[in-house]
C-alpha cells in the first residue's frame, strides 16, 4: 500500500466539491497551511465544506467512501460521550488505511457570513465569493497572549491550590488516576506560565502550539531539560520529586513574568503549598492525623507554629 501524496489528496477533495452543487466553498486550515509547521508524515488535512444543505452529508455513505478506505471514523456530533458543536455543522474525523487522515467539517453556508476565520486558513474553492479576502497563512491568531494582572493571579492561585491541596491528598491516598489528573491541571498552569515567560524573554510573536507542543523549540535547553524532569511515571517517589521540579520551574518563571509587568507573585502561597505537599508525602500510610501536635511537626514550614501557614487551603471539595 502506498500513501497518497498531498497533491492527490487535494485533487480528491476539490473533485468532491466541484462535483456537488450543494458544496459552495472549501477551506483548509491547520498544519497543512502553517508555513512554520514541520512537514512530517502525520499532518492531517483539516477541511471545511460550506454547503447549502447539511442533511445529505450526515450520511456516512455519501461522504467517507469517496476519499478512500477508512480505518477509523469518528462522527463528532453523534457522540453522547463528547458531543461536538451540533448547530449548523457536521464533522467526520477519518483515519484512512493508507495513513492519511482528513478531518471534514460540513457547515451551512449561512455560517460563512458570521464565522471568524483564523490566520491559518486557506481558501481552496469559493464558487460564490462567500469567503472574504484573507491574508496569507501565518500563526498570528495563535501567538502567545500577554497576561492581564487578573489572568496572571488566577494562574498562580490555581497552581498553588492544586499543588498544596488536591495533589497531596491524592498522593497520600495512592489514587494514581486522581493524582495524574491533578498533575495534568498543574501542567496546564505551568505551560501557560511558560508561554508568558517565553513571551517576556523572547517576544510574544510565536506560537506554543496545541498543548504546548512547541515548548522545546522556544525554551532554552536548560529550561527544557527541567521541564522533561516534570514528566514522571507511576512510582510515587518519582512523582514527588517531579512535583518539586514543577514547583521550582513554575516559581522561577512566574517571578520573571511578574517582575516584568509589576505583578506580585504570591511566593508565600507557593512555599506553603510545597511545604505542605512534602509534609504529606512523608506521612505514614496508617497516619490517623495530618499533624500530631509535636514540636517537630509544628515547625513543618520552617516557621514556628502551624499558625503561620498562609491560609489558602479552603477547598470546598468533599471527601
Amino acid at each position: 500500500m502506498t500513501t497518497r501524496t498531498e497533491d492527490e489528496m487535494l485533487a480528491l477533495i476539490l473533485g468532491f466539491a466541484r462535483a456537488d452543487d450543494r458544496i459552495r466553498a472549501v477551506l483548509m486550515n491547520g498544519s497543512r497551511v502553517n508555513p512554520n509547521a514541520e512537514k512530517d508524515i502525520f499532518r492531517d488535512y483539516d477541511i471545511a465544506f460550506f454547503v447549502t444543505n447539511l442533511v445529505p452529508f450526515r450520511e456516512e455513505k455519501n461522504v467517507v467512501p469517496y476519499f478512500g478506505v477508512p480505518l477509523l471514523v469518528e462522527k463528532v456530533e453523534d457522540q453522547v460521550y463528547r458531543p461536538g458543536i451540533r448547530d449548523g455543522r457536521y464533522t467526520y474525523n477519518v483515519q484512512f488505511s493508507d495513513g492519511n487522515r482528513i478531518d471534514m467539517a460540513f457547515l451551512h453556508v449561512e455560517l460563512a457570513e458570521t464565522r471568524t476565520f483564523d490566520s491559518l486558513t486557506r481558501v481552496l474553492l469559493d464558487k460564490d465569493g462567500l469567503i472574504p479576502d484573507l491574508p496569507g497563512p501565518s500563526e498570528r491568531s495563535f501567538f502567545i497572549t500577554k497576561p492581564t494582572q487578573k489572568w496572571y493571579a488566577d494562574c498562580c492561585d490555581s497552581f498553588c491550590f492544586s499543588l498544596g491541596s488536591h495533589v497531596p491528598k491524592a498522593l497520600w491516598r495512592r489514587q494514581l488516576p486522581v493524582l495524574k489528573c491533578h498533575i495534568g491541571r498543574l501542567r496546564q498552569d505551568l505551560v501557560l506560565m511558560l508561554g508568558w515567560y517565553i513571551g517576556v524573554t523572547k517576544g510574544f510573536e510565536r506560537s506554543l502550539g496545541s498543548e504546548g507542543k512547541n515548548l522545546e523549540e522556544h525554551l532554552e535547553a536548560e529550561d527544557w531539560r527541567e521541564f522533561e524532569r516534570t514528566c514522571a511515571g507511576s512510582d510515587y517517589d518519582d512523582i514527588t520529586e517531579s512535583l518539586q521540579v514543577i514547583h521550582r520551574l513554575f516559581v522561577r518563571t512566574a517571578q520573571t513574568v511578574g517582575n516584568h509587568y509589576g505583578y506580585r507573585f504570591p511566593i508565600e502561597k507557593a512555599e506553603s503549598a510545597l511545604a505542605f505537599l512534602m509534609h504529606v508525602s512523608k506521612l505514614p500510610r496508617d497516619a490517623q492525623s495530618i499533624f500530631s501536635g509535636s514540636d517537630e511537626e509544628d515547625d513543618w514550614r520552617g516557621v514556628p507554629g502551624k499558625g503561620n501557614m498562609i491560609p489558602f487551603f479552603n477547598s470546598e471539595e468533599s471527601g
